[in-house]
This record gives structure tokens, sequence and C-alpha cells, in this order.
């Protein structure tokens, strides 16, 4: 089984592979289909007056979808939270196989409307990291930002929770995510969202002397 935690420090990504799934391109289609239908395009007949406009077209629905998998709401939302505080806190509690095993359960795609998925794991993750280390929450201690230092050790997606932690300091991983998932890959983006969450929370615990776990429960919510 695969473990989060590395025994030498995690090697530069390499070149994205290109790798093709059957029926791949005929799900996403049927995913964008709303979008662009709002913009005029029926997929079962398209007719656009220039490939310029159908670029757009597809840029702008491929955009709207990424943003609603990126942001769960009610039920799906506090189940995307209720996984990664577990995640969070067996990575305080030094439990790497129960954290590994819970990230790689969540599902690339959801198969209900309540479930956590890949993307909305990442969305709610940097979405807290944003609010966290802005400098603009009132609950955060003064200097979490600069002090925030990732768990100890080598671990799978520590490049990825690198340079979340760094857009997070301007609030900007959230907007930004997309753009380390295409140099990371969405696996370490997702291992590397919950150990900038861990180490946020555990600097967050030493500089008020309060107990990680707790914070985790009040705060990953």
């Amino acid at each position: 089984m695969a473990n989060i935690r590395r025994r030498t420090p995690e090697p530069e990504p390499g070149p994205m592979r290109i790798q093709h799934t059957p029926g791949m391109a005929d799900e996403m289609m049927r995913e964008l289909a709303p979008f662009l239908a709002e913009e005029g395009i029926d997929i079962d007949n398209i007719d656009v007056p220039d490939l310029e406009t159908l670029n757009a077209a597809f840029a702008r629905a491929v955009e709207r979808l990424n943003m609603i998998q990126s942001t769960p709401v009610g039920a799906a939302r506090d189940n995307t939270l209720a996984t990664l505080r577990g995640v969070v806190v067996a990575l305080i509690n030094g439990d790497d196989a129960a954290a590994t095993e819970l990230l790689d359960a969540i599902p690339p795609t959801a198969t209900s409307s309540d479930d956590a998925t890949v993307s909305g794991s990442i969305g709610v993750g940097t979405g807290l990291l944003d609010d966290w280390l802005c400098g603009r929450n009132p609950d955060t201690p003064k200097g979490l930002a600069a002090a925030v230092r990732l768990p100890r050790g080598h671990w799978i997606g520590e490049r990825a929770a690198t340079d979340l932690l760094a857009l997070a300091r301007k609030h900007r991983a959230f907007a930004k995510h997309d753009a380390v998932i295409a140099s990371q890959g969405g696996l370490h983006v997702l291992y590397g969202t919950a150990l900038a969450l861990t180490g946020t929370i555990t600097t967050w615990a030493k500089l008020t002397h309060s107990p990680a776990t707790e914070l985790a429960d009040t705060h990953i919510a």
C-alpha cells in the first residue's frame, strides 16, 4: 500500500503524461453540455461561425465546471470537511497509513451529490488556507503565515504543499490551484493540500499553545 510519507525528498515532477481513457471525452462533453447550452451551443449539433468562437465558449464552460467542482455546497461540503479533518488529525497523530487511506478513498468524481471528491477536497482545502494565511482572519494568530512549516520528514505532495502555502499567503491558493495541478499532478496537489493544512494547524497550535487536534476540529469546518 502506498504511503504519503517518503524516505527521501520528493523529486521534481516529470513531464505530464497524456493517457487515453475510453469514454472520458464523452463524459466531459456531457458535463460541459449545460454550460455550452448557455453559450448557445448544442453539443449534438455544433453550429458556430468560427473556431475562435467555439474555443472561447469551451474555455468559459470548462472554467465554470471547474469552479463548481471545486466549491461543493451543502452535504457535499460537510462530507469534504469531515474527510479533510480526518486526514489532518491522522497526520497530527503520526498515523500516516490512516491519512493515506482516507486520501486514496476520495473519488475523482462523485457518485452522488453528497460525495467528497478530489476536486472538491482541493478546492475546500485551498480556500481554508487562503482564509487562514491572508492575514485578515481574526481567529488566526499573528505571524502564522510566516511561521508555517510542513510536518517534519519527506512526503508525497511536499512540493505542491510548498507552492500552495506561498499562494495562500497572497490569498491565491484557491484561484491558482489548477495551475499547481497542471505542474504537479492532481494526486500530489491533493496530498499537498492535506500537508499544507496539517502544517498550518500544527504551527497555529504552537503559537497559541493549543491542542492541534482541537484546532483541526474547530477550524476545518
